[in-house]
């Protein structure tokens, strides 16, 4: 099979904490015969993912490298603490990081928050992912600050989380490969940045449908005369018949025929 004849494919990344169910709906309606297959990776692999050809395009966090990679910011995530649900700032709405200065705040090698300064107290060693920062958290441990996004994908029964207001904030971006734009990202972009499907700046366009015929069909009836109006055939009869006038008329004679002398 040489290189035109392989079927189109599309290869979607996405990091964890994003659902990218709604878009992949979309292409699936307006793209049928093109496949798309989702690819999972970890924020530290999405690059070199992205880079060597793994995926076409990508949900991944900001920021990336923008000599290499195009991107288009999407949304902006709360940020929440992870915490016990007995934990005391569980009583209130939010959270302020002066509120985790006694708390052990864990921080995991595989962090998506860009600190200057972590709140709270260090832990004696960093967790090697976010998954394992979230077990210690259950543990009594410490607490753990994320993306809300993955507080809800580690979601356990006996955690609970609350917004942290002066956090780092993480953003949530469509990104790819510069000197690969190809037709299929266009398409994808489309879907994302909420262009319909005959939008002229999309590639894909729905097939335009056939304008009514304004000729009158084939062996169709004729029209019906105007109300008060008669056919040639029965112009000049009268409704009893005979032309000219019934007989007897208005105008006809009447009596005896005189006789001639």
């Amino acid at each position: 099979m040489t290189g035109s004849d392989v079927p189109p494919s599309f290869r979607l990344a996405y990091v964890p904490g994003v659902t990218p169910a709604k878009w992949v709906r979309i292409w699936q309606e307006r793209l049928p015969g093109v496949p798309l297959t989702l690819v999972a990776v970890t924020d530290t692999e999405a690059a070199g993912v992205l880079r060597d050809g793994g995926a076409d395009a990508g949900f991944v966090r900001l920021p990336v490298d923008r000599t290499t990679f195009s991107a288009i910011p999407l949304y902006t995530e709360t940020t929440v603490v992870v915490i016990p649900k007995d934990h005391l700032v569980a009583a209130v709405d939010e959270v302020s990081a002066e509120d985790l200065a006694d708390d052990i705040v864990l921080h995991p090698l595989d962090d998506t928050l860009d600190w200057e300064t972590l709140p709270g107290r260090p832990a004696n060693e960093r967790p090697a992912t976010t998954a394992d920062a979230i077990e210690l958290v259950a543990a009594g441990v410490g607490v753990l600050v994320v993306p809300q996004s993955l507080a809800r994908l580690h979601h356990r029964r006996d955690l609970t989380y609350r917004p942290l207001t002066d956090a780092p904030r993480s953003r949530v971006a469509l990104s790819w490969p510069e000197d690969a734009t190809t037709d299929l990202v266009e398409d994808f972009i489309g879907i994302v940045r909420g262009r319909t499907v005959n939008s002229t700046r999309g590639r894909t366009t729905a097939p335009a449908e056939p304008k009514p015929s304004k000729r009158a069909p084939a062996g169709g009836a004729r029209r019906k005369p105007a109300a008060g109006k008669t056919t040639g055939k029965t112009a000049g009869k009268s409704p009893r018949g005979g032309a000219g006038g019934a007989k007897g008329g208005k105008g006809a004679k009447s009596g005896k025929p005189r006789r001639r002398s």
